[in-house]
């Protein structure tokens, strides 16, 4: 697997540590030391990368705005978020403009490495998993029908009682579509880890907590409130209490 990593990050100990891991694994990488050369670069080439790690705190442009600003250039390619702040506010930011990982330092660069190859084997799979084939069902078929919800996983359809929902990230919809498969079913956050991102728990359990937290706010917004904390535990969805 080799890949071409877009690494914004302006500590140049950091960059030299990554940039000799991700020699290892045969990859290479480009570096902007800030908000500004990160976009420029993407702009310029955008489909030359396969991944991008992306620093919070960034001279000239944060992260977040970078983030938000390579979204509108490329709403798929992969971005890691990498920063020392811990507070869920500035990872549900992270998250919400796009990020499809958060990890915060100081982090295990073989951990980094893992995730990093995780997603972009489950972005393959998806790939794969979207190339037409023979239909077997008709079109407008859903993978998904509960008392009050529709999914479509090849459409990326979310159909609550007659209202489609657009506003969804991939991630986003993924948590949605694995957590609806079974109703009422707990997952622990390590295992919406390994089924939603695909690997194992190294302790950012945040990451799920913040796009729960902001898969909530968008389904709130059309009155429900399917998306349910075990204290203790982890998530379920249940809408089987939800009125039409």
């Amino acid at each position: 697997m080799a890949l071409n990593i877009l690494m914004v990050e302006d500590d140049n100990s950091v960059a030299e540590m990554m940039g000799m891991f991700f020699e290892k694994e045969g990859w290479t990488q480009d570096v902007a030391v800030d908000g500004v050369e990160a976009v420029d670069m993407f702009k310029k080439n955008a489909s030359k990368y396969d991944l991008i790690t992306l620093d919070l705190n960034l001279p000239k442009k944060d992260g977040i705005q970078v983030a938000k600003e390579v979204r509108q250039i490329s709403p798929t390619v992969p971005i890691i978020m990498l920063t020392a702040r811990g507070s869920e506010t500035d990872q549900v930011l992270g998250l919400g403009v796009g990020a499809d990982d958060y990890v915060t330092k100081p982090f295990s660069p073989i951990a980094l490495i893992a995730r990093i190859k995780a997603l972009h084997r489950r972005i393959m799979m998806e790939e794969t998993n979207n190339q037409p084939a023979a239909k077997t069902k008709n079109e407008h078929d859903f993978d998904i029908e509960t008392k009050h919800l529709k999914i479509s996983k090849a459409r990326r359809e979310v159909i609550f009682d007659g209202k489609e929902v657009t506003t969804l990230t991939p991630k986003e919809f993924d948590l949605l579509f694995t957590m609806a498969q079974k109703p009422k079913q707990v997952f622990s956050r390590e295992q919406l880890l390994e089924l939603v991102w695909g690997y194992e728990y190294y302790g950012e359990e945040r990451t799920v907590d913040a796009h729960i937290k902001k898969l909530r706010q968008k389904l709130e917004k059309f009155g429900f409130q399917v998306i349910q904390t075990v204290w203790g535990v982890g998530y379920k969805f249940d809408d089987s209490q939800v009125k039409a």
